[in-house]
Parts: structure tokens; sequence; C-alpha cells
């Protein structure tokens, strides 16, 4: 059983919040009071509080590892006996948890459950600390990619397998951390831009890195739905210093295929800076969504038949060229500029002007996320 696992049926047998957590000497500081000063940290140490207490797991040189005992009066007993549980288990889990692991898969392991207790606590701008730092490359730019895999297919991903198939396909100066919920973060060397054939470092700018971003995001998923998973979920962002911004990239990362899934049903590859209106949307409550949406609708039922829905998702693809769009559906272009007339009669919204094109935009990416409820 391990720690999370441990802490949550302690949060039921003693009916409070318990949660695992790195804390910082500042924040000890600030949590004990004057009473720091003269106190000595160690091991299996209660700090108290106003009304919570923490239980120090480990120590390391910047920081303590504890779990937190939320608004709960614990009896002395009660909390040695709690210390005396979770240390014991925690050393005997964890020995049974690393056994037969490479250095390599055993140090990934172990900043990937970093990584993944620093987003239990929304420490998003937290440092990865120094005895974590599995290659002096995470001090370097690198690509960060997230994965997440088919849960159906998990008895065949292992740690070894994804990690050759990564090296082969991508490049041997690859690194895979594992995470919760049958998650992977690759970290990519930069050079795998200028490998893409798309690249072209005289003429950098954004939107070629997007482009060759977007190559090895889709050469990726081709090469894991053949020979590795199946299908799978991978979102990729722009090259970033690990160190220093892993826990905040990989928020991002989940919240781009969180974001995606559920605004483009049945796509496997989410682009962060495709992404930007739907991640507007999505922070509108949905409440205010779904009745901007009913009033919309109430204008034309046009906008839902298929037919419409088809053609409207072409043109917006196409950046609106009524030409590329009518080679497109493989229809003549009068029959797509009739369409795009009958829309404009029924609801007076005309898809050709820029101000009526993003309110119809809008409107089916709502009716997208409202069909999926």
């Amino acid at each position: 059983m391990s720690v999370i696992d441990m802490t949550k049926q302690l949060e039921q047998i003693l009916n409070c919040s318990v949660l695992r957590s790195n804390r910082s000497l500042e924040d000890i500081a600030i949590f004990m009071g004057p009473s720091y000063e003269n106190a000595i940290i160690e091991k299996g140490q209660y700090i108290e509080g106003k009304h919570d207490c923490w239980l120090v797991m480990d120590l390391f040189a910047d920081y303590c590892e504890v779990i937190e005992f939320q608004q709960k009066a614990l009896s002395a007993t009660e909390m040695q006996l709690i210390a005396i549980l979770l240390l014991n288990r925690t050393s005997v889990t964890l020995d049974n948890q690393y056994a037969g692991m490479t250095k390599i898969e055993k140090q990934a392991t172990k900043l990937g459950e970093w990584l993944q207790s620093q987003m239990d606590v929304h420490a998003t701008r937290s440092n990865i600390p120094e005895h974590l730092i599995m290659s002096s490359s995470l001090y370097h730019e690198m690509i960060p990619i997230l994965l997440i895999a088919d849960s159906s297919m998990q008895s065949h991903s292992s740690y070894a397998e994804l990690d050759k198939l990564l090296r082969s396909f991508l490049s041997e100066d690859v690194l895979l951390i594992p995470l919760p919920h049958d998650e992977w973060l690759i970290w990519g060397p930069t050079s795998l831009l200028r490998d893409d054939d798309s690249f072209d470092s005289d003429l950098m700018n954004e939107e070629t890195m997007e482009d060759s971003l977007s190559n090895i995001a889709h050469g990726l998923h081709d090469m894991l739905a053949s020979e590795w998973i199946g299908e799978s979920q991978l979102a990729i962002t722009y090259p970033i210093v690990p160190a220093k911004s892993m826990v905040e990239t990989v928020g991002q990362l989940r919240e781009s295929i969180h974001i995606g899934r559920k605004f483009h049903v049945g796509n496997n590859i989410h682009l962060p800076w495709l992404l930007q209106l739907e991640v507007l949307l999505h922070a509108i409550p949905e409440v205010h969504r779904q009745k901007y949406l009913e009033q919309s609708l109430k204008r034309a039922e046009l906008f839902v038949e298929p037919e419409m829905l088809a053609t409207l998702e072409t043109f917006f693809n196409l950046d609106c060229n009524v030409s590329e769009t009518a080679k497109k559906l493989y229809i003549h272009r009068n029959t797509l500029l009739y369409r795009l007339d009958k829309l404009k009669q029924e609801t007076g919204l005309d898809v050709r002007l820029f101000r009526d094109a993003v309110l119809v935009k809008i409107i089916l990416l709502l009716y997208k996320v409202t069909k999926t409820h």
C-alpha cells in the first residue's frame, strides 16, 4: 500500500483531511511561529500549529516531506501510533516499490512521485529539489510531452519498453518520467526541432516551431499506436527548462488534454496554442454557457444539422477559405455559398465576416460540450 493510499484510509478513520506535501523551511517557520527559533526538526517529529499538525516523514537540505492533519485534535498516543505506522510501512513499501528497477527508472519514479505531490497541493511554482535531478539536461531547454495511455492497455505498458521505443524513435537523450493514472511525462531534446523536415533555422519563429512540435506529436502518436499501446492522448508545448518549470508545465499539459478531449471528441493530439478560445470558454461557469447556447439555438436549429456542422467545421479549419473548403468537401463552390447564405438568412450571421465567424465558432464549441454531457 502506498503512502497516498494510507493517507486516504487515515482520512476515513480520523474524519479529517490528511495530505502529503513538501514544505520548505520557510513554510515550517511560519507554521510554528516563535517556537521555530529553538526547534530541532527531526524525522518522525510532529509540528503543531494553531489548528493543524504536521508529521515529518523525511528531511532534505531545503525542505521537509510531511503528512498534514488538518483541523483535528489528536491525542499524544494517536499521534505516536500514526507516526510508527506511517514511517515503518513507508520504509517497507518503498523497498518493495523500487525492487527490480534500474537506477534511471528508480530516479524517474521518485521524481514522478514528487511531481504528483506538488500537483496535489497546487504548488505549481516549485523547483525540483537537487537530489531529484536525474540528468544535467534538466537544466537546459527541453521539449515537454505528456502521454496518457489507454487504461485498458495498462498491462502492456512498462517503463523499460516505452523508454526503449522513445530512444529509438525520438532520441537517445529522451527522459521518461512515470506519473499516476497511466500518464507518462516525456522530455525530448530541442535538437528534435532541427531534425524536423519543416524546420528552417534561418526562418525560425513561433509559427514554424509550432509546426515542428505538431509534426513531432503526430509522428510519436502514430508510432505508439502501432508499436506499443494502441490509442493514447498526447499534448506537447514549447521548450522550457524542466528544473524550473516542470510542475507548472505538467499542469498546463494536463489542462490541454482535458479541455481538448472535452471540446474536440475524437482528437488524440492536443496543442495548447490551438486551444486558447476553448480555455476561455471552459473558464465560464457551465450555467452561463448553457444559457448562452440555448438563446443562440433558438434563432435556428440549422446550426446542429450534421451537414451544416461539417460544413462550418471544415470552413473554420481552412481559415474561412471558400475555395479550399469546397474542395475539401468535394462540392461545387456555389453549393457552399448556398449553404452559407442559408445560414445567414436563418440566423443573421454571415461567417464570411470576422465578427459573425467568431460568434458561430463559439456557438459550435459550446454545442459540442453540451452534447458530450
